[in-house]
C-alpha cells in the first residue's frame, strides 16, 4: 500500500478529513506509527489524489465492517473470525494486516455512523460507479464468509446501496452472486432468464469492461483488493459460459 507509508502523526491532520480521517488518525496512534527517519518536525507527506482514493477505499471497508459487527450491540466471535479471515486472505504485510484490524476496532467504537462512512466514501467516488459497485460486491462477498445474511447486514448494506445510489436491480444481482438464488447466472450478468442473447452479450461485454483488474486499478480501487475484482471477473465469465452453453449461443 503505497500510501500507508506516509501515514505519519505529522500528515494526520491532512489526511482525509471527516470521519475516515478521524478513524485512520485514531489508528495510526495506536498503532505507533511514527515519523521517518529523517522527517522533520511537522513536515507533510501528503497523500496524492489516486493515493487518497486507495486509502479511502481501504479505511472504509474496515469501518463499516466495524460497524455492522456491532450493529446489534455486541461483537460475536464468529463476526469476529469472518474479518480476520478477510484481512488475512489479503496479500499485504502483517504490519498492514494489524493496521487494518486497528481501523476495524477504531470504527465500531466510533461515534460516526454507517451513513457518515458510506457519505463520504460516496463523494470521494461519486463519479466512479465501478468502484462503488466493487466495494458493495466486497462487503456481500465478508458478509457471505459465514454462509448467511443477517437481518442487521443485509439493513445496513441496503442502507449504503441508498447512499451509493445503486439500483436495486444492480443490488439484487449482487446479492444473488453470493447467496442461493435459482437465477443467480442470469444475475451475475445483471440479466433474467428473459433477456435476448443480444442483451446478455451486451451486458457481459460492459461487465467484463468494468470488472477487469486493470480497468479496477485504474479507478482508484487499491491493489490489495484487485484479488477480489479478479475473483468477481471469473465469475463473470463462468455465468456467461454456462448461459452460452444451455442457450446454445
Amino acid at each position: 500500500m503505497s500510501w500507508f507509508g506516509k501515514l505519519t502523526f505529522g500528515s494526520l491532520g491532512l489526511f482525509l478529513g471527516g470521519p475516515l480521517g478521524a478513524v485512520v488518525g485514531a489508528a495510526v496512534g495506536h498503532h505507533l506509527l511514527d515519523k521517518r527517519e529523517g522527517e522533520l518536525p511537522g513536515q507533510q507527506r501528503p497523500l496524492q489524489q489516486s493515493e487518497q482514493a486507495q486509502a479511502a477505499y481501504f479505511v472504509c471497508i474496515f469501518s463499516i465492517l466495524g460497524k455492522i459487527a456491532k450493529i446489534d450491540g455486541a461483537v460475536t466471535q464468529n463476526e469476529l473470525a469472518v474479518v480476520d479471515t478477510f484481512i488475512g486472505s489479503m496479500n499485504i504485510s502483517e504490519t498492514e494486516k494489524g493496521f487494518a484490524k486497528q481501523v476495524f476496532n477504531e470504527a465500531k467504537n466510533s461515534p460516526y455512523s454507517i451513513d457518515d462512512f458510506a457519505a463520504q466514501f460516496y463523494q470521494i467516488n461519486r463519479g466512479q460507479p465501478a468502484v462503488l459497485i466493487s466495494f458493495m460486491d466486497v462487503l456481500f462477498r465478508v458478509a457471505a464468509a459465514d454462509g448467511s445474511l443477517h437481518a442487521s447486514e443485509e439493513a445496513a448494506l441496503t442502507q449504503i446501496q441508498e447512499i451509493f445510489n445503486i439500483s436495486d436491480q444492480q443490488y439484487n444481482n449482487i446479492k444473488a452472486v453470493y447467496f442461493d438464488d435459482t437465477d443467480k447466472y442470469y444475475k451475475s450478468l445483471n440479466c433474467t432468464p428473459q433477456s435476448t442473447v443480444d442483451e446478455i452479450k451486451n451486458s457481459y461485454k460492459k461487465l467484463v469492461k468494468d470488472f477487469h483488474p486493470d480497468t479496477i486499478v485504474s479507478k482508484g480501487l487499491p491493489e490489495e483488493f484487485t484479488q477480489f475484482a479478479t475473483t468477481r471477473f471469473r465469475e463473470i465469465q463462468e455465468a456467461y459460459e454456462k448461459i452460452r452453453r444451455e442457450r446454445g449461443f
